[in-house]
């Protein structure tokens, strides 16, 4: 017989061209406390198995039709994060809790708009997000610098015995980009090594980027608190308007990832919209 002592949570796991987050109701975790469940579910062992955890909590008010709060595998809270809000967003729907085309979701970063664009099945969801303006100050990404400045770009870094330059900007997370004409180095541990450089007083998503053409970018992501990724919203959002930002290409963008292609676009009205897809891998429960 079941132990009714023991609380559980129910979950459902989505993946954003492999970037994977459990989706979880707050109401369904409140005993528990979000960073150790993260820590505990996440674990690819011991666990579920998952880049993040996103939990949703429903607005009876406000801006915001549901608040999403992302953590990270380490237990840390993420400001914001593409994949995991793309993957919240298409619970609702999956879910049954979420009808509209248009959605709104409170994140630590702000209020990002979501808009169903077409659904194939049960399980698979393409959404068009707009997530709000880049933010390119050295306080606002944030960098450490001896003096302020209005952006970051070829910023020298020491990682190890090896001299690099970085870019930098914040897409609701600080992500940090170094252009590489190939991926044949150990772009782990530099960006392993990158994420808690001294320069990032928050930390950092370290994104290898190589310009294919004026479309289309290919990167290698190593994302905070989590690791490499197949994908991460915030890191190809990221990579593609420093590309665009350094005149590299259009203000179009096709990213490339070992999990899939992202489309980003930066508005003349300064919006940044992702095009991306969230698809169900299965729902189970957890004894927390």
């Amino acid at each position: 017989m079941p132990d009714k002592s023991v609380k559980t949570i129910p979950f459902t796991k989505f993946h954003g061209f492999g970037n994977d987050y459990i989706v979880i109701k707050n109401e369904d975790a409140a005993h528990a406390d979000l960073g150790e469940l993260a820590v505990a579910i996440c674990n690819r062992h011991a666990g579920a198995g998952a880049d993040g955890i996103a939990v949703i909590e429903k607005h009876d008010a406000g801006e915001a039709d549901y608040f999403c709060e992302i953590k990270n595998p380490d237990g840390s809270t993420a400001q914001f994060s593409g994949n995991g809000t793309r993957c919240a967003a298409a619970y609702l729907h999956y879910a049954g809790l979420w009808t509209d085309k248009e959605l709104k979701l409170e994140t630590r970063s702000g209020v990002k708009n979501y808009k169903l664009i077409e659904r194939k099945g049960a399980g698979e969801f393409w959404f068009e997000a707009e997530v709000g303006p880049p933010k390119f100050t050295s306080a606002e990404i944030p960098v450490a610098t001896d003096t302020p400045r209005e952006a970051i770009i070829k910023e020298p870094i020491l990682v190890g015995e090896c001299d690099y330059s970085f870019a930098a900007v914040n897409i609701g997370n600080p992500v940090a980009c170094v252009f590489v004409d190939d991926f044949d180095f150990d772009w782990r541990t530099v960006g392993r090594e990158m994420e808690t450089h001294e320069k990032f007083p928050n930390r950092a998503n370290i994104v290898f980027v190589k310009i294919r053409d004026r479309q289309s970018i290919e990167i290698r992501i190593w994302e905070r608190g989590v690791g490499e990724t197949a994908s991460s919203g915030t890191c190809t959002s990221g990579a593609a308007i420093l590309s665009m930002f350094m005149l590299k290409t259009d203000r179009e963008v096709k990213v490339h990832t070992t999990g899939g292609v992202t489309e980003i676009t930066w508005r003349d009205d300064d919006e940044i919209i992702i095009k991306g897809r969230a698809d169900f891998a299965y729902e189970g429960i957890w004894r927390a």
